[in-house]
């Protein structure tokens, strides 16, 4: 049943699945797109960063949550796209061998056209430890019912 923004409701919420995160595939993305020394050297990440390790891009983090996003609720519905994001954060680093999920609730809804609403969703990815590592709230286009 795919889901509509008239199905939608403040506080609704979904909780992904478990995403692991390998060393490789930091260095792989950080590689092509970001990349600075502590996203693809793990020997100076170590010895040189504050952070004391390899750490994932930012955007590797926003990418896997997005994925996230989509697997445990966008790929049931009558989405229409993203419209923008507002209050993007990096909370945490995220390390080789890290296991992230997502937690996801509607804030607010807001009918914009005949056909098509906005959700603001707060979509906030934790680690094993249940750290907040990224969050970001979501400006998410849905599809209205027809009502012929």
């Amino acid at each position: 049943m795919t889901i509509y923004f008239e199905d939608l409701a403040v506080g609704d919420e979904w909780t992904s699945d478990t995403y692991e995160i390998t060393q490789d595939e930091i260095i792989e993305f950080a590689e092509q797109y970001d990349p600075q020394w502590f996203h693809t050297d793990p020997e100076r990440a170590v010895e040189e960063s504050i952070y004391g390790s390899l750490i994932a891009a930012g955007f590797h983090t926003a990418a896997i949550s997005t994925r996230l996003f989509v697997d445990c609720f966008l790929a049931d519905t009558a989405t229409l796209g993203g419209k923008g994001i507002d209050k993007l954060r990096w909370h945490e680093p995220v390390r080789p061998g890290d296991r992230l999920s997502v937690r996801a609730d509607i804030l607010e809804l807001e009918v914009e056209t005949d056909s098509r609403g906005l959700a603001d969703i707060r979509i906030e990815t934790s680690n094993q430890d249940g750290e907040v590592a990224f969050s970001m709230i979501a400006l998410v286009m849905f599809a209205r019912r027809d009502e012929d």
